[in-house]
């Protein structure tokens, strides 16, 4: 090929180019001038800019050759504690801006109007008319509520000092330091609308009610007459909760929070604590057991948690330390993941009436058992109300609170059968129905090699109105009354029931299996499980089932927390959602490094019944030990069109079809159940038929059809 002279030139001039970019860009990478990777920059905030920490901290020759004019906004770097006072950051203006030191003036600062309104909520429910009756548990947790989180920055920690962490949020020492969200007015948290724990809950409406009212007799027993007690066995009877002497070990029933002697059957170790109790003095470790708070708000561990490399593990907030510690329970990254139970715990304590209290020991097993086990007779803990909540109040815009309790202890070698139903009495009384907020605070404790079923039913609230999914319009066309103004209506939407759920097995190879089931029909309703595996060896196995239709709003919410080595956890949530309801499910499982060798699996499904039905479904994983199983999942669909079209090949209706297909969904959580409770298949008042109404309830009109590029009931 031939080229002219003046081509050559250019040839020549773009090589020369070329080298020149080449040497250049070569000199980024060689250059000791160049930042390295993680060499850190200095915003005008004076926030540290980069991809992570040195390997190591600068000398103190580097520090000393490191210009100490300031520019607006830089902080000098030469002083190890970041808020000593002769520390300079200057402002836009060139001039030193003051330290704050008192952050009293700015607890308040970050206060909205739902914020105040949640305080006056729950100050109304804590302050109260009524005394309290579990003595110095009572006192103890109205101090934790009443005492506000002192406003103080973390201890500064050196460099080669065991606690020492890279990952430290600090503030500039020119800014405020501000509570965490719900700690403004409380030392425990309390709601808050945008709070991780009470996303997508209806903060609003909850705050909206006013529950400052109590029960009449809240601390006495609940005497019946003949008649009352022939009329509430059979009403308790219809709904599945009742068991004769012969079939349970114990069986403690409350009314309106009011403990019913002539309707219970108590033992030495299945009976009633009232305030009589608490002043002739219990045992150190019931009074230990019962002052304990959820959500790591007591940081001692119910049982020392064996680490080879540390020793034994005392302490919630150090678990995992320094770098991957939650830290204290009222930072904002530690309730950032937290159920907010911690303050309605200690509400429970200071305004509950009594305490149900369930003690499984070891001499409850037969010596004639290949294990020393054998299948105990169940003990049933029954809390029921009334339309009215036990208020003589004729006031129609207050509500009535009440606070079941519940301690539950299960020795070495022990073997408990436990069963909880919150259920309604006497729905057909001529009793002005009165709004209620019930409050319950269940506590289970699992010994060495113990075995413990515990089965959670809650159907309280009736049933909610079927097919509120149809628009007025389509009412109007039926010639029905439109179901949304009929649930509108319905007394129970304005019920709240709270339940928390605190287990922690304390023994080598405890076991712990629950069954949650979520079926009543309150406005709203949240329950919390946490369950803390402390000791090698230890499983839990965790069921749940919520259900919810009208215009219903229900959160459930499951925490696993794998301490020791060699835990196994098994979780399986169900959810079925219809109507206008909104429902939410989050379950955290959290694996520490001193948990090696765990193994744990989570799965949750759920069944969207409408268009108009929500879900939101948040499984969770947070692994910090290297040498796991865990996995996780979760699913959202309709009925299966396949499976409806099998079932109505076969002759059965379209509405048939569609309830058997949700009762199969529901009846791998149901069978869980204490088989005592739950009864048979052909049991017109056992847990089956009971749920099967429900279903029936819910189930959807009409055929399918495809609109908006979606199959959708209609």
């Amino acid at each position: 090929m031939k080229c002219s002279k003046s081509s050559k030139i250019l040839t020549a001039a773009t090589a020369v180019s070329l080298a020149a970019s080449l040497a250049k860009s070569c000199e980024a990478f060689t250059s000791p001038l160049a930042n390295p990777v993680n060499k850190r920059s200095v915003s005008s905030l004076g926030v540290s800019i980069g991809l992570g920490p040195e390997d190591k901290p600068p000398t103190p020759e580097k520090e000393a050759e490191k210009e100490t004019t300031g520019t607006v906004g830089e902080v000098t770097p030469k002083f190890d504690n970041p808020y000593d006072p002769e520390r300079v950051i200057l402002g836009e203006d060139g001039e030193p801006l003051a330290h704050i030191t008192d952050h009293e003036p700015y607890r308040q600062s970050r206060v909205s109007n739902s914020d105040r309104a949640a305080d006056a909520w729950f100050g109304a429910l804590l302050e109260s008319e009524g005394g309290s009756f579990l003595g110095s548990i009572s006192e103890e947790h109205k101090q934790r509520l009443l005492q506000k989180v002192e406003l103080a920055d973390e201890p500064v920690i050196n460099y080669g000092e065991e606690e020492w962490t890279p990952y430290v949020v600090r503030r500039l020492p020119t800014s405020p330091l501000y509570p965490a969200y719900g700690l403004e007015t409380y030392g425990l948290p309390v709601p808050r609308r945008g709070a991780e724990a009470w996303r997508h809950f209806d903060v609003n409406g909850l705050t909206a009610m006013d529950y400052s009212g109590r029960p009449e007799g809240v601390g006495t027993d609940k005497e019946l007459s003949e008649k009352e007690i022939e009329d509430t066995v059979a009403s308790l009877k219809s709904k599945g909760a009742w068991l004769d002497d012969d079939l349970c070990d114990g069986r403690l029933v409350y009314i309106n929070g009011r403990f019913c002697p002539s309707l219970s059957k108590t033992t030495d170790e299945v009976k009633n604590l009232n305030s009589a109790d608490f002043e002739s003095g219990l045992s150190a470790e019931t009074l230990d057991l019962l002052a304990r708070l959820p959500d790591g708000h007591t940081d001692k561990l119910a049982a020392e948690v064996p680490d080879s490399s540390k020793g034994p593990l005392t302490s919630l907030e150090k678990l995992s330390g320094p770098d991957h510690s939650v830290g204290k329970a009222t930072s904002q990254f530690a309730i950032n993941n937290q159920q907010g139970t911690a303050a309605f715990a200690a509400l429970n304590s200071v305004k509950a009436g009594s305490v149900a209290y369930v003690h499984a020991s070891m001499k409850d097993a037969s010596a004639d058992s290949e294990e020393g086990e054998v299948a105990s007779k169940p003990v049933l803990v029954v809390n029921a109300q009334t339309p009215s909540g036990g208020s003589a109040s004729a006031e129609d815009d207050k509500g009535v609170a009440f606070h079941p309790r519940l301690l539950a202890v299960a020795d070495d070698r022990s073997v408990l059968s436990l069963v909880q139903m919150c259920v309604d009495l006497n729905e057909d009384s001529e009793e002005a129905p009165c709004a209620t907020f019930v409050n319950g605070y269940t506590q289970v404790y699992v010994g060495a090699n113990a075995n413990v079923t515990h089965s959670f039913l809650e159907e309280s609230g009736g049933q909610v109105t079927s097919r509120v999914e149809i628009s007025d319009q389509e009412a109007a066309e039926e010639s029905i009354v439109s179901p949304r103004e009929e649930e509108a209506k319905r007394p129970a939407l304005r019920d709240t029931n709270f339940q928390a759920i605190d287990v922690h097995i304390t023994g080598d190879e405890g076991a712990y299996a629950g069954s949650i089931m979520e079926l009543g029909g309150c406005g709203r309703s949240r329950i919390s499980i946490s369950t803390c595996l402390l000791r090698p060896g230890a499983s839990a196995a965790i069921n749940g089932f919520s259900l919810s239709g009208g215009a219903q709003r229900s959160d459930m919410r499951t925490n696993i927390h794998h301490m020791a080595q060699g835990t196994i956890s098994r979780q399986e949530q169900r959810n079925m959602v219809g109507g206008r309801s909104t429902a939410s499910f989050r379950g955290r499982i959290r694996v520490e490094q001193s948990a090696q060798q765990t193994d744990s699996e989570q799965l949750s499904r759920t069944i969207l019944l409408s268009d108009h039905a929500r879900i939101w479904a948040t499984p969770s994983l947070e692994i910090i030990a290297d040498d796991v199983t865990c996995t996780h999942g979760a699913t959202v669909s309709d009925l299966s069109e396949e499976e409806l079209f099998y079932l109505r090949s076969r002759g059965l209706d379209r509405t048939t079809a569609r309830n058997l297909l949700m009762y199969a969904f529901v009846e791998e959580i149901g069978s869980s159940v204490d088989e005592r409770i739950a009864g048979g298949f052909d049991d017109e008042n056992g847990l089956r038929s009971r749920v099967v109404r429900r279903l029936e309830n819910l189930v959807p009109q009409g055929e399918k059809t495809l609109v908006g590029g979606e199959f959708q009931s209609v």
